[in-house]
């Protein structure tokens, strides 16, 4: 009965989502984070099953309640990041009515995880996103112009040769540093390193890793339209962008994961020959 209520509660609210928001650009990766999601929760679906039952508890109950009032105040005044951030809380006392704590910390990650399927507050993100779409494109324009190619900026507008090119906000935007959070933080989970401090400075890297991929984008359509005009490269942001984006920004988090791999190793041996 819990697990038809939650559904009940899940179905409108995501045909809602697909209807509006994860049909821009911006917010598409809302689908994929709800499917990583269950994928990381269906795989430690034996470990949670294995974990004792539990009677009814007052923390479960508690938690239920509230998600569900903060589900009701969403729902009704529209405000989609209430109404998708309750699913958590209630996927939360689900786990906390049917086997405890300890089902809770055991499905810490994927709960996290879903807080990126949540969209940005439009205000914080307009606010963000005018500043990280500046510095993109100042950075790119200069990696371009120290291979002496004709660019030249005014503000986000980017004129290279003949062609004139906006950065849009998808190309620098908030979100899509959200979004390589998301899948840096994917990743640390996946690998699952022994060292805190590793996964820490890993997690922290991925900011600027995400910067750099950014520009890498931008970049790389810029050489697309200098070197095979503008339906090139208008081409290439609907069809090719964002898997630029993602490879480049995965291949940036294994070199970075591997050269911290490596300092990590050294200390962990200088430490054992202290010892010993």
């Amino acid at each position: 009965m819990l697990a038809l209520g939650i559904l009940l509660l899940l179905i409108p609210t995501y045909v809602d989502l697909e209807r509006v928001v994860w049909a821009s650009d911006d917010q598409g990766h809302g689908p994929i984070i709800i499917a990583v999601a269950a994928w990381l929760l269906w795989r430690m679906r034996k470990e949670l099953s294995s974990l004792p039952m539990v009677p009814a508890n007052a923390a479960g109950g508690t938690l239920l309640v509230l998600a569900l009032m903060t589900y009701t105040l969403g729902r009704s005044q529209s405000i989609v990041q209430l109404e998708a951030g309750s699913h958590i809380l209630i996927l939360a006392a689900a786990l906390l009515l049917w086997r405890g704590a300890a089902a809770l910390r055991m499905a810490w990650f994927p709960l996290f995880f879903l807080l990126f399927m949540i969209p940005l507050p439009g205000v914080f993100v307009q606010a963000m996103t005018v500043p990280l779409k500046s510095a993109v494109s100042y950075t790119a324009e200069n990696l371009l112009h120290a291979f002496n190619y004709p660019v030249a900026r005014a503000g986000v507008v980017i004129q290279v040769g003949q062609y004139q090119l906006l950065v849009a906000d998808a190309c620098a935007g908030l979100n899509s540093m959200f979004t390589l959070e998301s899948l840096g933080l994917l990743y640390m989970n996946i690998v699952s390193h022994a060292s805190r401090w590793r996964n820490v400075l890993l997690a922290l890297l991925i900011i600027p890793i995400s910067f750099v991929a950014n520009v890498v984008r931008v970049s790389i359509l810029i050489l697309v339209t200098y070197h095979f005009g503008d339906e090139a490269g208008q081409g290439f942001v609907h069809g090719f962008a964002g898997m630029v984006l993602f490879i480049v920004a995965l291949t940036l988090i294994l070199a970075v994961d591997s050269v911290i791999g490596r300092f990590d190793t050294a200390s962990s041996q200088q430490r054992q020959m202290a010892h010993g």
